[in-house]
């Protein structure tokens, strides 16, 4: 019955998660919105899985239009921050500056616990009780976690990317050493050739 507490408590206390897969056509651009309180913890990670040089353009913009985060042409990155405001912040991936090649982008936001104040404990609750600690081990738990949730998805996109990587250059390989052996059997063929008309005997009748 504790456990089931536990896990009950831990579902309810989860801050949210969102992981997603999106593709970003050339020349366009995808942005995605969360409304935060003020305080509010805030991450994001992203990783480009295939499309072109592996890179993209990231911006994070808060509700008042200052720019939390501005990168330029990045394969991967982490940026995490405090509302500073109260709103909505917009994430935005684009791909205007690529080529005609698609880009698909995992990234993950994250969003923390609105923080409380010390008026918002509940009547005779102290902060050093049970509850109080019990609940920190929630939100560390939680916590670690998201970050173990995060750390597999980014290695399997890196898997795949790695992957990739192999497979091409593995046919690389193969064609390259099929176009050595044919110019050798074709130079074999020719030095024959040239042999066999330098050897030959010319009759003049």
């Amino acid at each position: 019955m504790k456990w089931l507490t536990i896990v009950l408590v831990l579902s309810l206390a989860w801050s949210r998660v969102h992981s997603y897969f999106i593709t970003v056509d050339a020349h366009s651009e995808e942005c995605f919105f969360d409304k935060v309180e003020f305080g509010t913890k805030m991450g994001l990670t992203f990783e480009i899985a295939e499309g072109g040089f592996l890179d993209i353009d990231v911006r994070i913009v808060a509700p008042d239009g200052k720019v939390m985060y501005n990168g330029e042409k990045e394969s991967s990155g982490k940026f995490t921050f405090a509302a500073h405001t109260p709103g909505m912040y917009t994430y935005c991936f684009t791909n205007q500056k690529g080529t005609m090649t698609p880009k698909v982008v995992m990234f993950n936001m994250h969003i923390g616990e609105i923080p409380k104040s010390g008026g918002e404990l509940a009547a005779g609750e102290s902060p050093e009780g049970e509850s109080a600690k019990l609940d920190d081990m929630i939100k560390e738990l939680s916590t670690s976690l998201w970050s173990v949730k995060n750390e597999q998805d980014y290695m399997q996109v890196r898997d795949r990317n790695h992957r990739a990587i192999n497979e091409s250059t593995n046919f690389r390989v193969v064609v390259w050493s099929f176009f050595e052996a044919t110019a050798l059997v074709c130079m074999t063929l020719g030095q024959v050739y040239y042999l066999k008309r330098f050897f030959e005997v010319r009759r003049v009748v």
